[in-house]
């Protein structure tokens, strides 16, 4: 096991996002996580790759530190003000290898180089990011995480409002990832896509809804409980071990 997290919730504040969340995830695997606006995906992922502390429950590493977990966020929670340049931000996957103040060498730039045209930007290495179309930002995000060559990749709703060829592509760069080996994991939306793409889902809705292959998983019914679960979510409800749990609904 790569990855696991057991009875996870997770708070800010007073305010409850993820309830007893499982999660078990092996080396290889390309999970799709999916739920309602609302659901507590994006905290869940963050929780997992460290950003973010559990209320309550644990998250267990196997064969992976954190160097080797490669996080994309939603494009949204990125500071487009910032002056920064294409070729700058993307070459920020490297930090691990150099550190925040490592010098760019000649290798280090090649690299960068060959990222940004990996996704398809080549002649926007000095274009200030600030500048980008929603999915050219996107590409960059991308860009950045292929620099970060970590086995482990989480995906904060990775194709949100971007065009269909820039989701095509990076689509592509996923499989890839998936195909070398990778183990990847990605909050969704598009249902298809991860009928088509993803073998496992587990569907959340503040807390767990249903875990498994996606065939299995991802049905009309779950996705009913998921949505009726979190309109009648209560946020100022305290958090609860997974057993309090079990015991409550006997």
């Amino acid at each position: 096991m790569l990855l696991e997290a057991k009875g996870v919730s997770k708070a800010f504040g007073s305010f409850l996002a993820v309830r007893n969340a499982d999660l078990m995830v092996a080396e290889g695997e390309i999970i799709g996580l999916i739920g309602p606006n609302g659901a507590g995906k994006s905290t869940l992922f963050r929780g997992l790759v460290g950003i973010l502390r559990p209320l309550a429950g644990s998250i267990l590493t196997g064969n992976v530190s954190a160097r080797d977990i490669a996080y994309l966020p939603q494009s949204a929670d990125i500071d487009r003000s910032f002056p920064i340049s294409v070729f700058d931000f993307v070459g920020t996957g490297l930090w691990r290898g150099t550190g925040l103040f490592g010098g760019i060498g000649k290798a280090a730039r090649g690299k960068i180089l060959g990222a940004i045209g990996a996704v398809g930007l080549n002649g926007f290495e000095n274009r200030p990011i600030g500048t980008l179309s929603g999915g050219q930002m996107q590409r960059v995000l991308f860009a950045r995480v292929l620099l970060q060559d970590a086995s482990l990749i989480v995906l904060d709703e990775p194709f949100n409002a971007i065009d269909s060829k820039t989701t095509t592509d990076l689509l592509a760069l996923v499989k890839h990832w998936h195909g070398e080996g990778r183990t990847v994991l990605a909050a969704l939306h598009d249902m298809e896509m991860v009928r088509t793409h993803f073998s496992e889902t587990l569907v959340l809705a503040r807390g767990p809804v249903a875990w498994g292959p996606t065939a299995e998983v991802l049905t009309p019914e779950n996705l009913m409980v998921a949505m009726r679960m979190c309109e009648a979510f209560d946020d100022g409800a305290a958090a609860c071990s997974a057993d309090d749990a079990r015991s409550r609904a006997a």
